[in-house]
């Protein structure tokens, strides 16, 4: 039941105020089909307005199913227009770029129907009014009757309890009227119909009830209620806020938000898409910076991975500190000096300061400490490096195992040597360094693989054979054409280096060298080499006297320990892959750690090692105690003593010159001081541990030389760190040796990075301008969609959508509109790349540089979309506060 008290209704109109309705007290049953009549602005609409809940009464009560309105909020006036109103206009109302079905489906939608339901529903209520055939045209296909039946079945499409139709036959022929009161008066069976019409004629032959106003007054009722007789009792007003409570408001979902908005956007498509373009301009910008940035980050990051692989962190021995000295020296030359007044020239101590610079900036690094500090993985350094490479200082001899021709040294190279070249100088640095195989400045042909077997995998490509397995095994490395150089041909002994002697000679006499002839080998022929592998103890063969004597000198004797040496064998050919950039190919012979392992355990358990070992004390080449003891003083019958111990050569040497000097004149106490002096110093500079090196002896615990390769620049800083936190805790303890290490990369690309990104940074920046035009722009096209769909706020208020809903409406065309112009901002940037990266490789020779990164390409999308919500924010705001009586009259 429907009940009116002393409705009022005032509208200001400048300083004065209006009264629209005058007090209007009215009642009306749940079934019946009421007219309310009156002339023109009698305020009959605005009483269906006040009944329908789109306008508020100034003062008095509307009371439903007995409950007060007065305390009703917003949210309690749509679920009231959603569920218990429907409306039929005069001008039917219906949203023109919606199809038929999905005008009548509006009030299910609101209502968080289910897709499937509301179809059916919807199909339901077009059959009910006749249009079946027609529910998927657009309502500009209709005529004016199927227009207001289709208005018709959208406000039955709910079920409501009441259907208010103001003028509903006012635009309608005599036909089309009586077919649409028809329809009302069926409806009107069982549920309350209230029609506003000046039809009298209308009215008198379908309504069961005629209420006249007139000036804002209530003036007749043809058929009033008695509120006392028809009142309800207390259980039906409980039972009908029961099923009010039911009924409750789900509202719009987002989805449908966003399937009407665009829609909305899709009967304006050249608009969006203009606007959409213009939004992604900024996108497209900064998508191009970064693209481009991120190319070159990326192309930076492999040139510095490729160059951490040549230029690793190098911790030695004994190291100097090069910065320290360029640093000194820098000060020198910049030094001021007092003005010199005296008229001639004064030096200045260059020489002097670059030496005492490295004197200060040497420094002994504790190798077994920084090993164990290296093995505890600090800061997780192990994540952040590719390879670890401990070198040892037990010399690598390598020979040829054929022998026809006597030992055959392969390593170290004797290239040079057999050139005339001597093995140091800025020449040959220059020269070693373009012909190493692995960029460094080593002339050995032999190099170690790192210990990290999987970058085997990466940096090279086997083209016969396997990777070695095994410490006797061996790769022979050529470049990417398959071609080795005859500098580590000859080393290897392949080409015979005798072929070398004079031609540096002839070279700087100016005499013309002939070109040798190119030879080739097949992988068989490379992969059927074998060589021996001598440790550098056994040079040394014990004497008839007990001490040891190097006998490298001694052919047969080198001959024989080749013979007897362990065997390596080549198992494979390999090149560089396209990963390893690193280096210049020229051909080497790569061997596993474990080799280095190996040979250094032989070393450690040979005889001559032991013999040294046994008698710590006494030099085991000389038979005299170490320097550290004191030489006692011969005398002829201790001469005579030690050379009855030596072989007969030596002791006919030693005589012979023992006699030379009696024919000199010298006595016997003079000569026997002689060879007390001459013992001394054989021994000054013999000691046990320098023996033990002489020897080749090591301990993996205490390498030569650590090298470090970071996986890229910003963990080679990461480990720069580190070793800062490992020295500052050395200072702070005081215990310990800091650690002095070589960083030739950081000192090359330390701020090339930096310097990257501070422009990315710059140029971002400016062509961020550029989006936030653009929000601007969206927001000022979402103000104009605002006025433009007033009329269609009205309509979706008037079948209960609330103010959440109709802003919610216009937040999803925002959304839209963002999302569309953050991904064609993208695609377009990825099309522009194709032509940025032709360019770049014509003009750089750089492939692929320019590519947008995928997750920077996602946050411009979503940057997109939020600036653009942002934008659309307060006019989605205004769409949601307009008044729905205003704008269903905005045309």
């Amino acid at each position: 039941m429907l009940e009116l008290k002393g409705i009022t209704k005032d509208y200001p109109a400048g300083d004065s105020v209006v009264r629209a309705l005058k007090g209007i007290s009215v009642t009306f049953r749940d079934q019946e089909f009421v007219s309310i009549l009156g002339q023109s602005g009698c305020g009959k609409t605005t009483l269906l307005n006040i009944i329908g809940g789109l306008d508020q009464y100034t003062r008095g009560d509307l009371v439903i199913n007995g409950r007060s309105t007065k305390s009703y909020l917003d949210r309690d006036w749509d679920t009231y227009r959603n569920h218990s109103v429907g409306f039929v206009f005069q001008s039917y109302n219906l949203i023109p770029h919606q199809s038929v079905i999905a005008n009548v489906e509006m009030a299910l939608l609101l209502s968080g129907v289910s897709k499937s339901e509301r179809r059916q529903r919807a199909e339901r209520a077009l059959t009910q009014v006749g249009l079946a055939e027609h529910m998927h045209k657009r309502p500009n296909q209709l005529s004016g009757g199927q227009m207001q039946r289709v208005a018709i079945a959208r406000a039955i499409v709910n079920d409501p309890e009441i259907i208010l139709a103001d003028e509903p036959t006012g635009a309608l022929d005599t036909d089309t009227s009586v077919e649409v009161m028809e329809i009302l008066k069926r409806l009107s069976r069982d549920r309350l119909v209230i029609m506003v019409t000046h039809n009298p004629q209308l009215a008198e032959e379908y309504s069961d009830r005629i209420v006249r106003i007139k000036d804002g007054l209530l003036t007749d009722d043809t058929r009033p209620v008695d509120p006392d007789r028809e009142r309800l009792t207390e259980q039906q007003i409980q039972d009908h806020a029961v099923a009010d409570a039911r009924k409750g408001k789900r509202g719009m979902s987002y989805a449908s938000a966003i399937a009407l908005s665009f829609t909305n956007l899709m009967t304006k498509k050249g608009r969006t898409f203009l606007t959409a373009f213009a939004g992604s301009i900024g996108i497209i910008g900064i998508a191009l910076i970064l693209s481009l940035s991120d190319g070159t980050q990326n192309y930076i990051a492999q040139t510095e991975e490729d160059t951490m692989g040549s230029y690793p962190l190098t911790i030695q021995q004994t190291s100097i500190d090069l910065a320290s000295m360029m640093t000194s020296m820098m000060g020198t030359a910049s030094e001021s000096a007092q003005e010199n007044t005296s008229g001639e020239v004064e030096s200045k101590d260059l020489v002097t300061d670059m030496v005492t610079s490295l004197s200060a900036g040497a420094n002994e690094n504790d190798m077994v400490a920084v090993k164990e500090w290296l093995d505890s993985n600090p800061g997780d350094i192990d994540s952040r490096v590719t390879s670890i490479q401990y070198t040892y200082d037990t010399p690598l001899n390598v020979y040829k195992s054929d022998t026809t021709d006597g030992a055959v040294q392969v390593n170290p190279a004797t290239v040079l040597d057999a050139l005339g070249i001597s093995t140091s100088g800025a020449m040959q640095s220059e020269m070693m360094s373009s012909m190493s195989a692995t960029g460094g400045s080593s002339y050995d042909v032999w190099t170690a693989l790192l210990p990290n077997r999987e970058l085997w995998e990466r940096d090279y490509d086997v083209v016969a054979g396997r990777l070695p397995e095994e410490w006797n095994e061996v790769v022979i490395y050529v470049d990417r054409n398959d071609r080795i150089s005859d500098y580590t041909l000859y080393a290897l002994g392949l080409l015979d280096q005798s072929e070398l002697r004079g031609m540096m000679s002839k070279v700087i006499a100016g005499k013309e060298v002939e070109s040798a002839e190119q030879t080739s080998y097949t992988y068989d022929d490379l992969m059927s080499l074998t060589f021996k592998l001598l440790p550098e103890s056994s040079k040394y063969a014990e004497q008839a006297d007990g001490t040891w004597a190097d006998m490298s000198e001694d052919d047969a004797f080198m001959t024989d320990a080749v013979n007897a040496a362990e065997e390596v064998e080549v198992v494979g050919i390999v090149r560089p892959s396209e990963e390893n950039d690193s280096g210049s190919n020229w051909g080497a012979v790569l061997y596993t750690p474990e080799l280095m392992e190996h040979l250094v355990g032989e070393v450690n358990a040979s005889a001559a090692v032991a013999a040294q070992e046994a008698d710590p004390g006494t030099d085991i080449f000389t038979g005299l105690p170490f320097s550290d003891t004191a030489t006692p003083d011969l005398t002829m019958e201790d001469i005579e003593a030690m050379i009855g111990q030596m072989s007969p050569d030596q002791a006919s040497q030693i005589q012979g010159y023992i006699d030379g000097m009696r024919e000199e004149g010298m006595s016997d106490e003079d000569i026997a001081a002689a060879f007390s002096e001459q013992m001394a110093e054989q021994t000054d500079n013999a000691t046990y541990d320098g023996n033990l090196e002489t020897l080749g002896v090591a301990s993996m615990d205490d390498p030569y030389e650590i090298n470090i390769y970071p996986v890229d620049f910003e963990a080679k800083e990461y480990i720069d760190g580190l070793i800062e936190e490992y020295n500052d805790d050395v200072v702070a303890s005081g215990e310990g040796t800091e650690i002095q290490y070589t960083d030739i990369v950081g000192t090359l690309m330390s701020s090339v990075t930096d310097i990257v990104n501070a422009l990315t940074y710059i140029l971002i920046a400016f062509v961020g301008i550029s989006l936030v035009v653009s929000s601007i722009m969206i927001g000022i096209i979402t103000y104009i969609s605002v006025l433009e769909r007033t009329k269609e706020i009205g309509i979706l208020r008037a079948i209960g959508a609330s103010k959440r809903d109709v802003s919610r409406i216009f937040t999803a065309e925002t959304f839209i509109i963002g999302l569309v112009s953050g991904v064609l901002g993208i695609v377009v940037t990825v099309l522009l790349d194709i032509p940025v990266n032709m360019i770049i490789e014509q003009v750089a020779g750089v492939e692929n540089l320019a590519a947008v990164p995928p997750v920077a390409g996602a946050v411009l999308v979503l940057i997109s979309v939020a600036l653009s919500l942002v934008a659309g924010l307060a006019p989605s705001r205004m769409a949601a506060k307009k008044d729905p009586v205003t704008a269903l009259r905005t045309e």
